[in-house]
């Protein structure tokens, strides 16, 4: 049988699961997840792409 290939990977809070429902089956928990901070830095940083017709709108920054 083929390996499924891998679209997505999220850090999700319990309320988050809950709303999936159990739809979302397959899941690792971690105890903490302060070994995540510098990943999530990095992700903050990347910028959205925009398709080459789409008309740039500024979004306050959080």
């Amino acid at each position: 049988m083929p390996r499924e290939k891998i679209v997505a990977v999220g850090l999700l809070t319990q309320r988050d699961l809950d709303t999936l429902g159990s739809g979302f089956q397959r899941l690792f928990r971690v105890s903490q997840d302060n070994p995540f901070d510098d990943l999530l830095r990095a992700l903050d940083q990347v910028e959205e792409p925009q398709p080459a017709d789409a008309r740039r709108v500024s979004r306050p920054v959080p």
